[in-house]
């Protein structure tokens, strides 16, 4: 996954640098999407066959079932808890890694955000206490 995840930012990056820009974090977002939606599909074709043997040997009732769950079990148990680390928890962690230096779309649009000038804003009129 992570040989994915950091591949489509490079990419994404060597875009931005020949159209004359940089990085934002909506570029890292899109980047991660495309590369984690590479693995989504292998992964989960490699889980479902490991359960699909798993699942019997779990549900047995002949001779040596006994020994064959206890092994079973904890085997889909890790199946299902790795799926969700390698599918959810490191993109995530990666986006907050490699997103922590990148500006925003906001901060990379030209100049600060937009404020009137002085003499334009609404002015507050207080009122006198009685």
């Amino acid at each position: 996954m992570l040989i994915y995840l950091n591949q489509a930012p490079d990419e994404r990056r060597a875009r931005r640098a020949a159209e004359g820009g940089v990085l934002t974090r909506a570029d890292l977002y899109d980047a991660m999407m495309e590369g984690a939606v590479e693995r989504v599909r292998p992964k989960m074709m490699t889980v479902v066959a490991i359960m699909a043997g798993l699942l019997p040997i779990m549900w047995s009732t002949g001779t040596g079932s006994e020994i064959m769950q206890r092994i079973a079990v904890p085997m889909i148990g890790g199946m299902i808890s790795s799926t969700l680390l390698t599918l959810i928890v490191i993109p995530a962690i990666f986006g907050l890694v490699k997103g922590f230096g990148l500006k925003t779309d906001h901060d990379s649009a030209a100049g600060p955000p937009y404020s009137p000038p002085p003499s334009r804003r609404k002015k507050r009129i207080l009122e006198p206490a009685k």
